[in-house]
């Protein structure tokens, strides 16, 4: 971006957009007019005299006038980076003399600070070498630095800013000299690290006399923290004579516990490394590092050892950076000096002394040590080897874990140079891993696997035998390694599979084989796994091999060209195998770097790529033939695998042998098409009983994967392949396949030609075929109307209203894919269009126009009259459709119409929502939101006094989910257009609806302000934020089928539910054994942290065993309860239970006065109703009756007694009379007389004012 010039700077001020700006115009004209006034120039010069002269009128005898100072230094501050540096250089001590006063102003302005800021910057900048050399005391350089370093731990933000980086740019530029720092880089040093330790002492002593509540020093030490930071970053480098002190006080503050000032502390190391990595300041850099590693700090000092390790890790990275060799020389030194903190029982130095090593070897290991060492660089190797190799030891036992890490980190920066100076390391991890007490198996599985990776398989299995072919006594089998060899394997011998894994599967194989038909054992099984195994390890092994020309011979081809068809276990790691070999080697040769990195291209050359893809191409055929067999033998669901091969084999198959390939294929095909209706009959029979597709079916996947790779003399015998098929309407998969034809061939160069090309004839092959469609390949064939539209000329625009019909139609088809790529096409249409504004577009050549009709001319308004054509169609379903596309091209293209076509679309539809067909409605109703949400305001405002009655008509529709749609559609209106203006045009018996809508709006927001507040300005939200939010697929589904509940303002179709309190991390609860205290630095106690509460079991009792009256054993009673509790029945007790609740249960009804049956009102914590409730006989009869069980006590009462419930029938007369063996109105219980009540007294209602 380029620099502006003064001129644009100050047309800027004379035009401001704040009003805080205006005094500054005015200040601006006032000068311009002054300069006009004396013939002067309007060069900087001028200006800058200008501004002077007014400076000293606002800053006279010592006393600011900041009415005027403000704008007049802003105006300096934009004028000086402009001035001739020898005036600045003249003027320098007036105008600081000036601004003096400004800067020790207690409460000036921001803005004049920092314009004054700015000021001291251009001037500073300007000044020489001589001038430079006034000390402080003098009115020069220095003492506007002093200024400046002041400023710098200034309490406000803005002002803190602008000075640090003034003081950045001033130091960054330092004047000629033969110095590498700035002459003023000493002062600041000093004076930010004066400041820095006097901050740190207060601190210091407030700690120490426990005033630790007292945090006000704590802002100030960051501000000085980030002063020295911003001087160590502008000079390169902290100045070496200051450098000591700085590390020993920054150590000092990065270990008080502060994470802000431990932070800030590591960014100064940070920045001070950084500007130390040009040629010019890394002479400083390993007197820095002899600092650094002499205040090592105490081995077990917690505090202050993990910042030390990593400030040292980071200063060697940079070291490794600017002089690789040295610092590879004193690699096994720093080993040493940094293993030995792995002793440390404290955890935390461990982590960070291992992740200090792990830095140094991924780091300070340089390349040409890895490709091409020396034999000194060899013996420094084997100096880490056997420094690794003793951190195995017992000594080093706690650390076990932390040393698995620096092991992996030296398997993965040593690569192919680990062997042999680490393979006893490998071996002693085995050994450890075996041990049956070693918990941390997993981790030391992750060791042995980068082993693998680095050193190759057959050097690991030399230390770690599998010992699984001739097991002897005393030497564990190793079965353990094979999934670990299957994931770590790469870059290695192809030889070692075929030497040592394929006998050992032979032989393991051979074992399953001598089982015979008898049934499967478990040793059976394990053996079939341990050859599942072996075989899954091929892929590693195809991994960019270093033998590939060697190793991949004839009979290596053969034995896996028999497995592919006779184990079907085997196919899928033989073809990932397969696919490996062939794209590893391709990735390799397609490297445009111009310089080979073979660390990073594992040993393997462009050069020697190419070389293996040549001699791999001599298998294709042959592989081919026995893929092609293969393909056809396998199911649907598994043969992804093996068309992934095939493709990767096409692609490095020679252009003579594939075009005798495809010529075989095509001629089967053909032949399969001839036969295909005399054996219809029989496909379908079979159809049913194994789901294995047709052979055709089969060869036309092979002919659409093998399009791409085609030569262009092919594509005819393609094309006539594909036409063929396309009007195959019976057989609706081959048709899918014929059309994925067009989007395969448009992602290769070749294909895209091709397309081209035959553009014309595709596109007649296309309108001749829209009869034959069959439903299942619409999808398809939209998919390749979409491939084939890019490459439509400007010529043939007539292609899109002769398909567009069938497009709109396709926007209502029950299968949502189809759907989907029909909206997707129309959007396409609609940019082809707008892309070619302009064109003519011929409609004598649609299929379906007259021949004399009118040509038109493409853009997008022409566009949506053509889908609007649709509205005019004869069934409701067409209508329908034609709507819905209208809805989305609007939504897409909403921008891009006039006013007067939106306002035709929005009158039409106004129209079709009084239609009375449901599915035209529906399609209406999607089109008005798109309206209400996305077109302008003023263009709708009109059309609501018809389009909310003719609207709110559907609110009466329950069907369909209109009566939602249309209160959704209206809650929008609500809230884009105002509540009056939806209101006002609402019919008055429908205004009930809307007012419901803004009374619940109002009270959804009353409630989230309230919960808002309860909550203390903590994070709250409605239910609708607890939930997560509903996610659509693109923008025009969210418009369409989000409800206004999506939106931010929460629900407006129905008042809020009550939010759930919940707590921030949840509820968790410790379990914890009565033997021994939880220790929770154990990694296991996470197995007693629980999300539920914990129920404390009972411990079992020996109990007396209890017994009835007649002497049998009672079970499952805990307490001394009799053996019929009638209080609380139990539902799935017997008749005489529920008989004996009814009329003995604490809520039986009592006889009160004048005979009247009286319930009590004490009820239970789960009763809803606390009213008594007063009853005659006949009413508690009918109840009693309908709870017991027992048939023949059925009530027979009279006229309005048989109701059974408490509300009963109009004063049945003989209520009391019951059946034979039923319950006598008001029988208090067993044992107990027959009393009854008045016979004349009928069932009614619950007595109103009396008992």
């Amino acid at each position: 971006m380029a620099t502006p010039s003064l001129a644009e700077k100050l047309d800027r001020i004379k035009s401001p957009g704040l009003q805080s700006q205006q005094k500054t115009a005015v200040v601006l004209q006032a000068v311009e007019s002054t300069l006009k006034e004396q013939n002067t120039a309007p060069t900087s010069t001028g200006y800058f005299a200008a501004l002077l002269a007014l400076l000293q009128q606002a800053i006279a005898n010592d006393t600011v006038n900041p009415e005027l100072a403000t704008p007049v230094v802003y105006l300096l501050d934009t004028v000086t980076p402009y001035a001739p540096q020898p005036l600045l250089r003249a003027k320098f001590t007036q105008i600081l003399t000036l601004l003096a006063p400004v800067l020790l102003l207690q409460d000036a302005e921001a803005i004049l600070l920092r314009s004054s800021i700015g000021c001291l910057e251009s001037l500073l900048l300007a000044q020489d070498s001589a001038s430079w050399e006034l000390s402080v005391t003098q009115i020069g350089p220095r003492r506007a630095v002093a200024g400046l370093l002041n400023m710098a731990l200034d309490h406000r933000p803005k002002v803190r800013r602008r000075s640090q980086d003034a003081l950045k740019k001033v130091l960054r530029n330092p004047p000629p000299s033969p110095s590498l720092d700035h002459p003023a880089a000493d002062m600041c040093a000093q004076t930010a690290m004066k400041n820095l330790e006097d901050l740190a002492t207060k601190l210091a002593q407030l700690r120490k006399g426990k005033k630790s509540t007292d945090n006000s020093h704590e802002p100030a030490m960051i501000h000085a923290l980030q002063l020295v930071k911003t001087v160590a970053s502008a000079s390169g480098g902290w100045p070496s004579k200051k450098t000591e002190s700085l590390c020993e006080l920054l150590l000092g503050i990065a270990k008080t516990g502060n994470e802000y000032m431990t932070m800030a502390s590591f960014e100064i190391f940070e920045m001070i490394f950084e500007g130390m990595t040009d040629e010019v300041s890394s002479a400083k850099l390993p007197r820095l590092m002899e600092i650094i590693s002499e205040l090592r700090p105490a081995a077990n000092d917690t505090q202050l050892v993990p910042p030390w390790l990593a400030i040292l890790s980071r200063g060697y990275d940079v070291s490794a950076q600017v002089e690789p060799d040295e610092t590879f020389q004193n690699l096994p030194n720093l080993f040493d000096m940094v293993s030995q903190f792995l002793e440390s029982p404290s955890e935390n130095i461990r982590i960070s002394a291992s992740e200090c090593l792990v830095s140094f070897m991924a780091n300070c290991v340089p390349r040409q040590v890895i490709l091409e060492p020396s034999i000194y660089d060899e013996k420094i190797l084997e100096k880490i080897a056997r420094t690794a190799e003793s951190l195995l030891t017992v000594q080093y036992q706690a650390a076990w874990l932390q040393t698995f890490n620096v092991l992996g980190a030296m398997f993965d920066s040593l690569r192919w140079r680990s062997f042999p100076i680490m393979i006893n390391v490998t071996k002693t991890i085995g050994e450890i891993r075996e041990n049956g007490s070693f918990r941390n198996k997993k981790d030391a599985d992750d060791v042995i696997g980068k082993a693998i990776r680095a050193m190759g398989p057959g050097a690991v299995l030399s230390a770690l035998p599998l010992n699984l072919a001739k097991p002897a006594k005393g030497q564990p089998g190793r079965a353990w390694m094979l999934p670990i060899l299957r994931d770590y394997i790469s870059n290695t011998n192809l030889a070692h599979f075929k030497s040592e894994m394929i006998p050992l599967s032979e032989l393991m194989f051979q074992k399953v084989l001598d089982r015979g038909e008898a049934e499967k054992t478990m040793e059976h099984k394990i053996y079939e796994t341990i050859v599942q195994q072996i075989w899954s390890t091929l892929p590693g092994y195809c991994d960019l091999p270093l033998d590939l020309t060697d190793a991949f011979d004839q009979g290596f081809a053969e034995i896996l060209a028999n497995l592919l068809y006779k184990q079907t276990d085997l196919r899928l790691d033989i073809c990932r195998a397969l696919k490996t070999l062939i794209e590893s080697n391709k990735a390799i040769s397609e490297v445009e770097d111009e310089e080979e990195d073979l660390v990073l291209q594992s040993r393997v050359s462009r050069a020697t790529a190419k070389k293996n893809l040549e001699y791999l191409s001599q298998f294709a055929g042959n592989m081919l033939a026995v893929l092609f067999n293969v393909y056809t033998q396998t199911l649907p669901q598994t043969r992804g695998p093996i068309l992934q091969t095939i493709n990767v084999f096409l692609s490095i198959t020679p252009d003579q042998e594939l075009m005798e390939t495809f010529d075989r294929v095509s001629k089967m095909l053909v032949s399969e098409l001839e036969q295909a209706p005399k054996t219809d009959e029989k496909a379908k029979n079979q159809k049913a009983k194994d789901h294995m597709p047709s052979t055709a079916q089969t060869l036309m996947d092979i002919v659409i994967t093998m399009s791409i790779y085609l030569p262009r003399e092919s594509f005819a015998a393609l094309f006539e392949i594909a036409s063929v098929i396309t009007y195959k309407q019976e057989e609706p998969q081959l048709q899918k396949k014929a059309y994925k034809l067009i989007p395969r061939l448009a992602d290769s160069e070749i294909g895209k030609a091709a397309l081209k090309e035959r553009s014309e004839e595709l596109q007649n092959l296309i309108f001749s075929s829209t009869e034959k469609v069959s439903a299942p390949a619409r999808r398809e064939r939209l998919a390749a109307i979409i491939a084939l539209l890019p490459f439509i000329p400007d010529t043939s625009l007539h292609f899109i209203p002769a398909v567009l019909s069938e497009v709109v139609i396709c926007c209502k088809e029950n299968n949502e894919r189809a759907r989907e790529t029909a909206y997707e096409l129309l959007v396409q249409m609609g940019h082809r269009m707008v892309n070619a504004n302009g064109t003519t577009i011929d409609n004598t050549k649609v299929p379906h126009m007259p021949k004399d009709a009118p040509a038109g001319t493409a853009n997008i308004e022409e566009f949506f009259t053509m889908v609007s054509a649709g509205l005019a169609g004869s069934t409701p379903h067409m209508i329908s459709a034609s709507i819905t596309a209208l809805s989305r091209l609007l939504y897409e293209f909403r921008e891009g119409l006039s006013d007067q076509t939106l306002s035709d679309l929005v009158q039409t539809m106004d129209l079709f929502l009084t239609s009375n067909n449901r599915e035209i409605v529906k399609s209406c109703l999607g089109f008005v939101k798109v309206c209400v949400i996305g077109l302008p305001v003023e263009l709708m405002l009109p059309r609501l006094s018809t389009l909310v009655p003719n609207l709110i008509v559907w609110s009466h529709e329950h069907k369909g989910h209109f009566k939602a749609k249309v209160k959704h559609i209206l809650e929008r209106m609500v809230r884009r257009f105002g509540y009056d203006n939806i209101h006002k045009n609402c019919p008055e018996a429908d205004k009930k609806l809307i007012i419901n809508i803004r009374k619940t709006k109002e009270r959804s927001k009353r409630k989230k302000d309230a919960a808002k507040a309860g909550q203390d300005g903590e994070e709250s939200g409605s239910d609708d934020e607890d939930q997560p939010k509903r996610q659509f697929e693109n923008e025009y589904d969210q418009a369409l089928y989000s409800s206004d509940s999506d939106e931010s303002d929460g629900s407006d179709d129905e008042a809020p539910r009550p939010k759930k309190k919940t707590q921030k991390g949840g509820k968790t609860y410790i379990v914890e054994d009565d033997d021994e205290p939880l220790d929770l630095l154990d990694k296991k106690a996470l197995a007693n942290i629980s999300s539920t509460k914990p129920v404390k079991l009972r411990k079992p009792t020996r109990t007396k065993a209890k017994v009835d009256l007649d002497g049998k054993l009672i079970l499952g009673k805990d307490s001394d309860d009799e053996a019929m509790d009638v209080d609380q029945p139990d539902a799935a007790a017997s008749g005489v239970g529920a008989y004996v609740a009814a009329i003995k249960g604490k809520d039986v009804a009592k006889r009160g006065r004048g005979g009247k049956l009286k319930f009590s009102n004490r009820r239970d914590n789960d009763d809803d109703d606390d009213d008594g409730h007063d009853m005659d006989a006949a009413d508690a009869s009918a109840v009693k009756n309908k709870i017991s069980p027992r048939g023949n006590g059925r009530f027979r009462g009279g006229r309005g007694g048989g109701g059974g419930g408490f509300r009963g029938g109009r004063g049945g007369r003989g209520g009391a009379q019951s059946g034979k063996g039923g319950i006598a109105a008001g029988r208090r219980g067993l044992g107990m007389e027959k009393r009854h009540g008045p016979s004349g007294g009928g069932v009614g209602k619950k007595g109103r004012g009396r008992n």
